[in-house]
C-alpha cells in the first residue's frame, strides 16, 4: 500500500510502502531509529533522526542518500556495530541491542571499514568466516576454493589482504557473504572498486540469492545499480525518510521528468549550452552523445529534440521517462546536507 505525505522541507512528498496484512513477518522492523554522536566542543551530530521502516524477507532493499545522508550508520545499528541512541530495530526478529549475538549469527556484513581482516590471507578471511558462521569442516575449504573461483581470487588466495589492491579487497569483502547461507545480508557500496564484469556478476548472484529467500539490504551511489537491482527502496537525507517505494512508486514522483539522448556523427558545439540554459536537472555528454533530464510537458520535449537534432546530423534518439537518477536528483535538489 502507497502512503503519501508532505515532507517538512520544501513540501516535498514522501512516500511510504507498508506490508499489507496476513503477510509474514519482516525481516527487519525499524521504529523512530535515533542515533546522535556527541562531539567534544561541538554540537551534537544527528545521525539518524526518527527513521521508521520494514523490510519484507527475500526482498532486495535500497537504502540511498547523498554523503553523509545516515546510509552507513543505519546499517551499523542494523548489524550491531553501533548502539543507537533512540528507537528500536529488530533483525530475523532479534533486537539488535538485546538480543545483539542472535542478530550476528542470521547475518552477513560487507560495512567497509570492518570487511576483511588485512593481516590474514585471502583464503584465511573466507575460512575465519565460514568458521565464525558454523560451517563443518568439510564444507569449509570446498566452499572457500568455490567462492575464490567465482571472484578471481584463486592466484591471490596465499597473499595477505593488505597486500592487495582495493579493488581486490573489495572481492574479498563480499566474497564472503557467499561462504555461509544466512537469511540476511548487508552490502555498504558493494561494487566499490570492482570492474564491469565483475559487478554484474555479483548482482546476477544477489539476484540468484534473493530468489532463494535471502534478504539483502544495500547502500549504493550508484543509481543504476539501486534501479536494477532493488524491489524496494528508502531514500534518506539528513537522517530522516525522504521517499519509500518500489521503483514504479518512486518515478511517480517525477512524472512530466523525460530523459533524452541524442547521438550526433559530430557533436555541434551549440547544443551543450542551449540544453544548459534550459535548466536540466542533469546533462552529461559522452563523445558525441548528449545525454539530460529535463522536466517540462511532453510537447515542448519533442520540440525541444526536434530543434536540436536540427543542428547536426543524428544517428540516434531516445526519449523516456523519468530514471531513479532522474528522482533522487529532484528530490536532493533546494537542499544541501551538511552532515
Amino acid at each position: 500500500m502507497l502512503h503519501r505525505e508532505f515532507g517538512e522541507n520544501r513540501g516535498a512528498v514522501r512516500t511510504a510502502v507498508t506490508p499489507a496484512s496476513g503477510m509474514s513477518s519482516p525481516a527487519i522492523e525499524v521504529e523512530h531509529l535515533v542515533k546522535v554522536f556527541e562531539r567534544r566542543g561541538r554540537p551534537p551530530v544527528r545521525a539518524v533522526d526518527g527513521l521508521s521502516f520494514s523490510v519484507a524477507k527475500g526482498s532486495i532493499f535500497g537504502l540511498l542518500g547523498p554523503n553523509g545522508a545516515g546510509k552507513t550508520t543505519t546499517l551499523r545499528v542494523l548489524t550491531t556495530l553501533t548502539r543507537p541512541t533512540g528507537g528500536r530495530a529488530r533483525v530475523a526478529g532479534y533486537d539488535v541491542v538485546a538480543s545483539a549475538l542472535d542478530v550476528r549469527r542470521r547475518i552477513a556484513v560487507v560495512i567497509q571499514e570492518h570487511a576483511a581482516d588485512l593481516l590474514l590471507t585471502v583464503r584465511d578471511n573466507l575460512l575465519s568466516f565460514g568458521r565464525f558462521h558454523g560451517l563443518a569442516r568439510d564444507v569449509l575449504r570446498a566452499r572457500a576454493a568455490s567462492v575464490m573461483e567465482r571472484f578471481g581470487l584463486v592466484e591471490h588466495a596465499g597473499r595477505k589482504v593488505q597486500d592487495l589492491s582495493g579493488g581486490f579487497r573489495r572481492r574479498v569483502q563480499v566474497a564472503k557473504v557467499l561462504m555461509v547461507d544466512t537469511p540476511l545480508v548487508f552490502l555498504d557500496e558493494f561494487s566499490t572498486g570492482m570492474d564491469p564484469l565483475l559487478k554484474r556478476a555479483v548482482m546476477d548472484l544477489l539476484r540468484e540469492a534473493s530468489r532463494a529467500g535471502r534478504t539483502i539490504v544495500l547502500t549504493t551511489q550508484v543509481l543504476t545499480e539501486a534501479e536494477e537491482l532493488c524491489d524496494d527502496i528508502l531514500i534518506i537525507n539528513r537522517g530522516r525518510q525522504v521517499a519509500r517505494g518500489d521503483l514504479h512508486a518512486l518515478k511517480l514522483l517525477s512524472e512530466g521528468v523525460y530523459e533524452v539522448s541524442l547521438t550526433f556523427d559530430a557533436l555541434p558545439p551549440e547544443v551543450e549550452a542551449e540544453v544548459a540554459a534550459l535548466g536540466p536537472l542533469r546533462v552529461r555528454t559522452t563523445g558525441s552523445t548528449l545525454q539530460f533530464s529535463i522536466k517540462a510537458d511532453e510537447r515542448d520535449v519533442l520540440a525541444l529534440v526536434n530543434r536540436l537534432a536540427a543542428r547536426g546530423h543524428v544517428r540516434r534518439v531516445e526519449v523516456g521517462g523519468a530514471s531513479l537518477e532522474d528522482v533522487f536528483v529532484e528530490l536532493m535538489s533546494g537542499g544541501e546536507d551538511t552532515r
